[in-house]
């Protein structure tokens, strides 16, 4: 029982700290919950392509532990983030760093669990150096490609190509950790003391442009819901542009894309509001009047068509976080 504690609570228990000390609850529990079961989705196919390659393609041990896992697993990991980055479900550096986290854990809980199964009377000191080692090299090193992802994607660069340099670093340290130049638990104490390190200050940074978002773009929301729901909205550049496009689409197909302008800024209000309500300890539930308004919104944009969203991209007056907070206002 010592053992089944030592190797699988630390990489969980720190997990649920990540979640606590998030103040504005921004991943919500049925996307950790994926997460973890993304991320032991991906121990169960790593430990079936490194029995292939020990029993049928004949590699040896050492090869494999040191060359071939790092590369393996850490690809494996990074596969289940490519979803929720594409699909715009991470919003900020700390969902990053949960979501990240979160898959890496899920991971470790399944290969510490295999190692109990064929070690089942190891010592205690080579469960501490799982439980706090490896368990949670790989939350970290799953953390920091996404992280890393994100922040790239914030700067302009695509999924893909942003997903590569966090990718190549969690190779590296995974590769240098395998070859057991520290001992073990040496190596397990030094990353008990750089990961937190690591994750208060990529909270702290968060924390700050979440703030951010919050404050200024809800002043500019405001201040453009109000200017769209005016009399004076026709002689705006917004106003113009959306004149302009009667002559390329149907009076109604128009109407439907001032429409989803307006209420795509409502839902903006709406999600920053609820995270300053998070923020001060209040949960604010999905109730039936924004289910309508999301519904709306889904309408609206199967009514206007591919080509009106491409003709609409220049009055978009929000960006691709606040594409995040539909997903957010869905799924609470």
């Amino acid at each position: 029982m010592l053992t089944s504690v030592v190797a699988l609570l630390p990489v969980v228990a720190f997990l649920v700290l990540l979640v606590v000390f998030d103040s504005f609850k921004l991943v919500p529990k049925a996307t950790i919950a994926t997460a973890l079961a993304a991320g032991a989705a991906a121990a169960l196919l790593a430990s079936l392509l490194h029995g292939w390659l020990l029993e049928t393609a004949g590699l040896p041990t050492p090869v494999v532990v040191r060359y071939v896992a790092p590369i393996t697993e850490e690809s494996l990991k990074l596969a289940c983030l490519v979803y929720p980055l594409l699909r715009r479900q991470i919003g900020f550096l700390v969902d990053a760093a949960i979501i990240g986290f979160a898959v890496g854990a899920g991971f470790a809980v399944v290969e510490n669990l295999e190692y109990l199964r064929h070690l089942p009377d190891g010592s205690v000191w080579l469960w501490i150096a799982r439980g706090f080692g490896a368990a949670m090299l790989h939350g970290m090193a799953t953390a920091t490609v996404a992280t890393a992802a994100k922040a790239l994607i914030d700067l302009g660069r695509p999924a893909p190509v942003a997903l590569v340099p966090g990718w190549i670093v969690a190779v590296a340290v995974h590769a240098v950790y395998n070859r057991t130049l520290l001992s073990p638990l040496l190596s397990a104490a030094m990353l008990m003391v750089v990961l937190p390190i690591v994750m208060a200050f990529v909270f702290t940074a968060s924390e700050r442009r979440t703030r951010e978002w919050i404050g200024d773009g809800l002043d500019l929301d405001l201040e453009l819901l109000r200017i769209v729901t005016s009399g004076a909205f026709g002689g705006t550049r917004l106003g113009r542009y959306l004149t302009e496009l009667r002559s390329r689409f149907p009076g109604l197909v128009v109407a439907d894309m001032f429409c989803l302008l307006r209420l795509d800024l409502e839902l903006s209000i709406r999600a920053k509001g609820m995270l300053m309500a998070r923020d001060e300890g209040l949960e604010v539930p999905v109730d039936d009047a924004l289910r309508a308004m999301l519904a709306e919104r889904a309408y609206l944009e199967k009514s206007i068509g591919p080509t009106g969203l491409l003709a609409l991209r220049p009055l978009q007056v929000t960006g691709d976080r606040d594409r995040w907070h539909r997903y957010l206002l869905t799924n609470g």
